[in-house]
């Protein structure tokens, strides 16, 4: 990194946030990262490449936004990069971009000091510290990517039976999925004991399209029109809600639960243990450790 300047590295964090501060939701790593290329010049060092391989662009931004994570300013999670409420402080407050990639560094070091086992101030242990932070981060971005495109690939019916197969695993007991081409607005129904005589009772709407637009508002009372006094209502969507939907989910007095990729793919690694065999083959996964940096 000693070709980049500390100026040139908050030029291009000012400009990442002022992206990912546009987008209240967050980005996919991969996408933040190709906006900024676009958004900025690269030097010709920038657009090159590693002896070892990879892009030198790339690497210095992930090193950069690894003091901006412990910081507290960014969030990553699952693959997407979005600023937190810190982070847009700080980007309010702080307009020179040296001095504001500066304090994000300092808001590291006093983070990085306060863990158990703090180091010393070494270059070559932050290097080596923060090289593992991004193995680790580019790895589950990788690995997220793959589960979306394929949980995106599966056929509409075969997803709605993985989404009854999950509340299996959670002890709940399904009494009906959808046959193929009927859509009513209700593509699950479940309860809490076999015979569906202990309320409450449970109506699951899946949409498997992750390319869709989030579901808004409109989307979301439309099934919660479906929903009967005592019912609690489950929707699951690959692509997600609007910040509104899930105000509105909140606040409804009636019960619903609202399931995007990142949840589902939560609760199915939590209950992978209690799904059979045939269930585990519609989503299988498997754990892989890799050395990591401090949390």
């Amino acid at each position: 990194m000693a070709d980049v300047t500390k100026a040139r590295t908050g030029q291009l964090i000012r400009k990442l946030f002022e992206i990912l501060i546009a987008q209240p939701d967050g980005m996919k790593a991969a996408d933040a990262l190709k906006a900024l290329e676009q958004a900025v010049k690269l030097t010709d060092y920038e657009a090159g490449d590693y002896s070892s391989g990879g892009r030198r662009f790339e690497r210095i931004v992930r090193f950069a936004t690894v003091a901006c994570v412990k910081a507290g300013w960014l969030i990553k999670h699952k693959g997407v990069w979005s600023v937190s409420d810190e982070g847009r402080t700080a980007f309010a407050a702080i307009k020179d971009a040296e001095a504001f990639y500066r304090q994000a560094e300092k808001l590291y070091w006093k983070w990085r000091k306060a863990q158990p086992a703090a180091l010393e101030e070494d270059q070559a242990e932050e290097a080596a510290e923060k090289s593992a932070v991004i193995t680790l981060e580019q790895a589950e971005e990788m690995a997220w990517k793959e589960i979306e495109d394929f949980l995106a690939e599966m056929p509409p019916y075969e997803f709605q039976d993985l989404v009854a197969e999950l509340l299996k695993a959670m002890d709940y007991h399904v009494a009906w999925v959808a046959p193929s081409g009927k859509d009513g607005g209700v593509d699950v129904i479940a309860y809490n004991d076999p015979l569906g005589t202990r309320p409450p009772r449970i109506k699951v709407q899946v949409k498997r399209n992750a390319n869709s637009p989030r579901i808004d508002v409109i989307g979301l009372r439309s099934f919660m029109a479906v929903l009967g006094e005592g019912d609690v209502g489950l929707f699951v969507a690959l692509s997600g809600f609007t910040k509104d939907a899930e105000l509105e989910a909140r606040q409804s007095h009636r019960r619903i639960t609202l399931l995007d990729t990142t949840k589902l793919v939560e609760l199915w690694t939590t209950h992978y243990a209690k799904l059979d065999d045939g269930a585990r083959r519609r989503l299988p996964l498997k754990p892989v450790w890799f050395l990591a940096g401090e949390d």
